[in-house]
């Protein structure tokens, strides 16, 4: 196959942000680069040697970012500009970052394009604390190739002994969050020593000079080799064809190839890539925006992911994140923001707050709230499935940004550890399958037994009484005629789900297992009484639908609430004790998340009550929910 560039050998260009601490030298820097890659505008050198002259200064190489700036703001540069200069070997995009700790927002805007950062330190004050915030949040947007410049030099008279104190200490800094800088580097950025070029007075540095150094990042922006991933821009209608328009984030689209849209889980194969006013080209590689056309006329719209079948993203509406928080308030459970993946926003919710992270130190708390301009790790929900990946996978897919209304208040990054892909358990495979109707209704089961059909579903952490509940709660309803059976997690994996472990994965298809059973047995007229962790809301929500889809109202999540300390305290098989001492992975509470209940129809609190207490009051509600009145005859 011949392959047609939509754009035919481009040189390369490769994004970079300029972090670093206020009054450290980085608009110094920025300028200093631009005259030294003669990539300031004709006329610009004089009209700043003469404002210099002027104010009866030196020339000012922050003068040049300041100028090309609508305004300044009292010396402190708030705007993000991108500014462009070339060498040889490719171009190169300066997103500038100011370092100001109330402009935090404009360097994560700026550090989420980039491909590689320069962080800059004052030779005479050192790391402050921007710049380990900086460093941390390169770390966290995903930037790898990061060159520190260690600046002003000439304040600390070129001091070979100094560059090596600061050297170290970012060293320590930067491996402390794995971070390994691609090199450190003495320079003078307002005199250009090793900028360009070396200088006589830093010839005790051996190594390269910034652009040297620039020159040998890699170019990461368009990440072809990577599984394919295309979000739905938008769809246009032109001559009777449908053309979906979308940028390629990573791999490779070529016209014939068999897609997947997620999280429609619908398929098709491309027809044809479009190109305005061009020869259509046969494929598009990552960076590259593009229109096609199918060969199947599918509903589509907006936020839906294109991939190949074989290498699919993950659906979820739950996960676990590393986020930084920017809001003006602090960040706290229940709260609802929108999550912008790509071209898709999700009404999201912060379900937890599992710990914060100290910049400066390192140090991890647990916390119940996130500060402003604070870092940590939390857990969020969203109403809809999600198309994600993992950030450490892929970068582009796998982070996210928050928004408050129409305000970026923050962004993290996606880990799905602990948590299932939803798209294995809502794939249906079986076809030609017809839904056969019994020869008993639902009303007259109902009317023999004296009660409705239901699923009493009982979740909570291992520990929490779900168990003793659930057969206690079975011997009430049996002795009172009810038709009742339970369905326990222990009994279940010795015959239905004996091939299941407890991964993410086949914990997700045990429920769902379940979940299908005990929907059964309430469609036959019994109440099944279910005793299971069931650790994640999503499969809890996919075992409600089934049991509605044939008793309507017929699910009643109950939360069996006991915490973690208590059942730990408990522990009746000893199952926490070997979790904390590694023999069991995958623990919920200890190394498996554990989704409570967002809503719950009811709620046992184990830790106020006695088995007894809690088993009279789980009594009476399922009386009132499963109680049926037949029909008075005429």
């Amino acid at each position: 196959m011949t392959h047609t560039s939509l754009n035919p050998a481009p040189r390369e260009l490769l994004k970079l942000v300029v972090v670093g601490h206020v009054d450290h030298g980085k608009s110094t820097l920025v300028g200093r680069l631009l005259y030294d890659t003669d990539a300031l505008p004709e006329g610009k050198l004089e009209e700043l040697q003469a404002v210099s002259a002027k104010r009866g200064m030196a020339l000012e190489w922050s003068f040049v970012l300041d100028s090309f700036q609508a305004e300044r703001d009292q010396a402190v540069t708030i705007d993000t500009t991108q500014i462009r200069f070339k060498t040889d070997r490719r171009d190169y995009v300066i997103i500038d970052a100011p370092g100001h700790r109330e402009f935090l927002k404009n360097m994560v805007s700026g550090a989420a394009e980039a491909d590689a950062a320069i962080l800059v330190i004052d030779a005479a004050e050192g790391v402050r604390e921007q710049s380990r915030r900086h460093g941390y949040l390169l770390h966290l947007l995903g930037v790898r190739q990061v060159a520190v410049v260690v600046n002003k030099m000439d304040l600390v008279d070129h001091d070979q002994s100094r560059f090596a104190e600061v050297a170290q200490e970012v060293t320590d800094y930067l491996a402390g969050i794995g971070v390994e800088p691609a090199a450190i580097l003495p320079i003078a950025a307002r005199e250009g020593a090793n900028v360009a070029a070396s200088s006589p007075e830093l010839a005790w540095f051996n190594g390269p000079s910034l652009l040297d150094m620039l020159d040998r990042f890699q170019s990461v922006t368009r990440p072809s080799l990577q599984p394919l991933r295309l979000p739905i821009q938008d769809v246009y209608h032109f001559d009777e064809r449908r053309i979906l328009v979308g940028r390629v984030e990573s791999g490779v689209l070529r016209a014939g190839d068999t897609v997947l849209f997620s999280p429609s889980n619908k398929t098709a194969r491309v027809r044809s890539l479009e190109a305005w006013n061009a020869e259509p080209p046969l494929e598009a590689h990552a960076g590259h925006s593009v229109g096609l056309t199918l060969e199947e006329q599918l509903f589509l719209e907006r936020g839906e992911v294109m991939s190949h079948e074989e290498r699919p993203p993950q659906l979820t509406n739950v996960f676990k994140t590393t986020l930084f928080w920017l809001g003006h308030g602090a960040l706290e459970p229940g709260q609802k923001l929108t999550a912008k993946l790509g071209t898709a926003r999700y009404a999201v919710e912060v379900v937890a707050i599992e710990q914060t992270i100290d910049t400066d130190s390192l140090e991890r708390r647990s916390g119940e709230a996130l500060q402003r301009n604070g870092i940590g790790e939390a857990v969020l929900r969203s109403r809809a499935l999600m198309v994600v990946d993992e950030a450490q996978t892929l970068p582009h897919s796998g982070r996210f940004v928050l928004l408050d209304g129409l305000d970026l208040v923050g962004g993290g990054l996606i880990s799905m550890e602990g948590y299932p892909d939803q798209r294995s358990v809502m794939q249906v495979r079986a076809s030609n399958v017809f839904s056969v109707e019994h020869g008993v209704s639902r009303e007259e089961r109902w009317a023999r037994s004296g009660h409705k059909g239901g699923v009493i579903w009982l979740t909570g952490l291992s520990g929490a009484g779900k168990s003793t509940l659930a057969m206690a709660l079975e011997r009430l309803l049996f002795e009172r005629g009810y038709q009742v059976y339970v369905l326990d997690g222990d009994n279940v994996r010795r015959g239905l789900n004996a091939n299941l472990g407890f991964s993410p994965k086949d914990r997700a298809e045990n429920i769902r297992r379940v979940g299908e059973a005990a929907a059964l047995f309430a469609d036959s007229g019994a109440v099944c009484i279910t005793a299971f962790i069931s650790p994640y809301q999503s499969d809890r929500d996919r075992a409600r639908a089934a049991t509605e889809r044939l008793v309507p109202g017929g699910f009643h999540e109950i939360h069996v609430a006991a915490d973690l300390a208590t059942c730990e305290q408990r522990d009746p098989k000893g199952l926490y004790k070997k979790a904390r001492a590694g023999e069991i992975a995958d623990f919920t509470g200890v190394s498996a998340p554990y989704d409570p209940p967002s809503n719950p129809d009811f709620v046992v609190d184990t830790n106020a009550l006695s088995i007894e207490d809690g088993v009279a009051e789980l009594l009476e509600f399922c009386r009132s929910r499963i109680a049926f009145d037949p029909p008075k005859s005429n």
